[in-house]
């Protein structure tokens, strides 16, 4: 296994993704999300930091749980408005030539059909690395806007997106045979018609009888990312994620959290280290800890509680405007992200939360922990979450942008390349051959078996 802890930065094509309030702080330039030029710098700083893969989130719907309605997410700009991250891709891709880009995209209201030809053409244009981080959906204010009463229930929207994958990986996987294309220009021929094959594929969701519309691609299936942490989520991921999120607030649930996730790979036929395991992180890194705490102190300074709870209540389906402040938080079961629930009363067992406390937490970072300091203390904690819990290494969240990026691959890329734990240059190949060192091509019992 290798030394190198893995680092993707995480970001969102909004004005506010995990720090509502603090676009308001004076050195925040997250206004300029609708700016092609900011995006394209960004990507530059992070391969110029050999960040892994920019992980671009993404929600089909609006945070209305919070007061029963869209004031305060639209008043606060909290994950609203919010354009398509797919879009941002190409031109990232252009100025970059080793940074993977993944996104989000869910399986609840788009046909598979159309979407692997999106996921093929991004595949060919970044010449190999895009992932795709599967999510079912967890807002109703999405699901209503695609002619639905409401989402479905949290397990069936898992069985919905097993058989969406598993079209996907026919379309990608088995259509096109690898010597399809011949691109013959004296006999006029581009693709042999008898190596191009329908799927015929009918089940249970969708019934997709003809040929994939892209010829293969550098990877044919993009790099799958998945964050499923409930029992069924955590199932749907040990047997297609490549890359798997979590948003843990302490080490304590986080080693809870890699054990269950090496564990269910096992349990699904895989290896236990055959998935690349990510906790969701903010750092705020300054040349030294006094000045990485006035930095982190001033973000708190227009952070927005409000917002904070804005997120919550999205994320858990619970309305925290119902809630006293000073109420302690008990776990519940929801129709939303079932780990966002648990994972605050996993945390510290003895612990109660109040709706106060939760609100303080999450205003910077969100759901996931904050580490303030200098490239040296940063490094220190960093190594330490990974040593004692054996996570594979974090999803970086900025505080302030482009702020965040800069300290990040300026001060703290450094300081953990001269430890041995970040790599000086980037593998060869597509973005699964770089974090792998194997086959451009997935291969995980399911696809395995798709493919005979």
């Amino acid at each position: 296994m290798s030394n190198y802890i893995a680092l993707n930065a995480f970001s969102m094509n909004t004005l506010s993704h995990l720090s509502p309030g603090v676009w308001r702080h004076s050195r925040d330039e997250a206004r300029r999300y609708l700016d092609l030029d900011y995006w394209m710098q960004l990507a530059k700083t992070l391969e110029d930091g050999k960040i892994d893969a920019l992980f671009l989130a993404d929600v089909l719907g609006v945070y209305d749980v919070y007061g029963g309605n869209s004031d305060a997410a639209l008043s606060g700009g909290v994950q609203v408005p919010l354009n398509d991250p797919l879009a941002l891709i190409p031109a990232m891709a252009s100025v970059t030539e080793n940074l993977g880009f993944a996104m989000t995209a869910a399986v609840s209201y788009e046909h598979p059909f159309p979407f692997a030809r999106r996921m093929s053409t991004l595949d060919h244009l970044t010449k190999g690395r895009v992932g795709w981080n599967v999510v079912t959906g967890y807002l109703n204010s999405g699901a209503v806007n695609f002619g639905v009463s409401a989402q479905e229930a949290h397990d069936r929207r898992y069985d919905i997106a097993d058989e969406y994958l598993e079209v996907c990986y026919k379309l990608w996987e088995t259509s096109w045979q690898d010597d399809a294309v011949i691109a013959d220009k004296a006999t006029g021929v581009y693709a042999e018609p008898s190596k191009v094959h329908p799927i015929n594929h009918e089940g249970e969701f969708f019934k997709v009888p003809g040929i994939h519309l892209s010829e293969p691609s550098p990877q044919r299936t993009p790099v799958i990312y998945q964050a499923g942490a409930s029992k069924r989520g955590l199932e749907f991921s040990a047997k297609h994620g490549e890359g798997i999120f979590v948003a843990a607030p302490s080490r304590t649930v986080l080693t809870k959290q890699v054990a269950g996730i090496r564990q269910a790979l096992e349990d699904a036929g895989r290896e236990r280290s055959s998935a690349t395991i990510l906790n969701q992180q903010t750092v705020i890194v300054a040349e030294t800890d006094a000045e990485a705490q006035q930095m982190f102190e001033s973000y708190l300074e227009v952070a927005s509680p409000v917002g904070a709870l804005t997120l919550m209540s999205g994320w858990t389906g619970i309305d925290f405007s119902k809630l006293k402040l000073d109420s302690t938080f008990e776990d519940q079961e929801s129709n939303a992200i079932q780990s966002a629930v648990k994972a605050f009363s996993q945390a510290d067992p003895d612990k109660k939360w109040t709706i106060r406390e939760i609100a303080d937490y999450a205003r910077v970072g969100g759901d996931g922990p904050v580490i303030v300091g200098s490239p040296t203390t940063v490094a220190d904690q960093l190594e330490e979450w990974v040593e004692e819990t054996g996570v594979d290494g974090f999803n970086l969240a900025a505080a302030a942008v482009p702020e965040s990026w800069e300290q990040i691959t300026g001060l703290l890329v450094p300081e953990l390349q001269k430890r041995g734990r970040h790599k000086t240059e980037y593998s060869p190949g597509t973005l699964r051959e770089k974090l792998t060192g194997n086959t451009a091509r997935i291969n995980t019992p399911v696809t395995q078996n798709i493919r005979k």
